[in-house]
């Protein structure tokens, strides 16, 4: 009894499969060089207005932008008006066939280091997140 009780729990408690992505805040005028910068590093950036995992994507944009300038208490007020996006990993990042392993330490260290080279546009905190997964068609 007490083991289907523990095997029950432990399935509950599964994580559905997920994304890891990046929540970076991106001026409006770089938004293009840095989703074709992504695309070479075989990264993935989605604009959350038009992610399609999401339902209501300029609730939803409006308020990932907001709760992320608000916690800097003033320090990101100049990015009050750009562009919330995610930024995944593309195929090439992933180990073993379904995903389930850990992002090699590579991938994070392309990420930062791509997002350093937009200093003065783009803001973010250097961690990842998880979103359900997105389909991405296969192929250029």
């Amino acid at each position: 009894m007490a083991r289907t009780g523990i095997l029950t729990y432990l399935l509950r408690m599964r994580r559905e499969p997920h994304e890891n992505v990046a929540t970076v805040l991106v001026d409006p005028c770089v938004l293009d060089d840095l989703a074709l910068d992504c695309l070479t590093r075989d990264l993935r950036l989605w604009r959350v207005v038009a992610a399609p995992v999401v339902l209501d994507g300029p609730r939803t944009a409006f308020q990932i932008r907001r709760r992320l300038v608000e916690a800097q208490r003033g320090a990101w007020d100049l990015a009050a008006a750009w562009t919330p996006v995610w930024i995944g990993f593309g195929r090439s990042w992933e180990r073993g066939r379904d995903g389930a392993d850990p992002l090699p330490w590579e991938a994070h260290a392309t990420l930062w280091d791509l997002l350093a080279d937009y200093p003065d546009h783009v803001r973010f905190r250097r961690r990842l997140g998880g979103v359900p997964r997105m389909a991405v068609p296969d192929g250029p």
